[in-house]
């Protein structure tokens, strides 16, 4: 068992070790729509690569994870096969988004150094293929917003 302190330490020494790892520009948040962002997430449950969609306005939330829904065939069918919809789902925070998210499918847990290479190969390829996806249809996606 870790202190708060040791916990926080080898969290960012996990950040740490992908970005040297990966040394790559995600496109994370610079999506240029709002509350539209790419996330890598990592505890001790589990590593995901995903998309939250959390813009202020539940319409605007709604009409864009229908958009994507629209996308999920080519999604699921060209780029991630395993890839999960949510269109309710609360957070940590309590706050509900729109989640689309795909998991590493081995056992995964932060405080395990030795499950830290297959969840930076999983990153990597996952968010790859996500920001691969998100190019090719960013067009049809930010009609939603008109």
């Amino acid at each position: 068992m870790f202190s708060k302190e040791e916990a926080a330490l080898v969290r960012k020494e996990f950040w740490l070790s992908f970005a040297k790892s990966f040394p790559k520009k995600w496109l994370l948040y610079n999506t240029k729509i709002k509350g539209f962002s790419f996330k890598f997430h990592a505890d001790r449950n589990a590593a995901l690569v995903l998309l939250d969609i959390a813009p202020k306005s539940d319409a605007k939330r709604t009409l864009l994870y229908e958009q994507l829904q629209a996308l999920q065939p080519i999604l699921t069918e060209n780029y991630l096969p395993e890839i999960v919809f949510s269109e309710n789902y609360r957070v940590a925070s309590g706050k509900e988004v729109s989640r689309i998210y795909t998991a590493l499918p081995s056992p995964f847990n932060i405080y395990n150094k030795n499950t830290w290479p297959k969840a930076f190969e999983f990153f990597n390829e996952k968010m790859s293929l996500f920001e691969r996806f998100f190019f090719e249809y960013e067009g049809f996606i930010k009609e939603a917003e008109l």
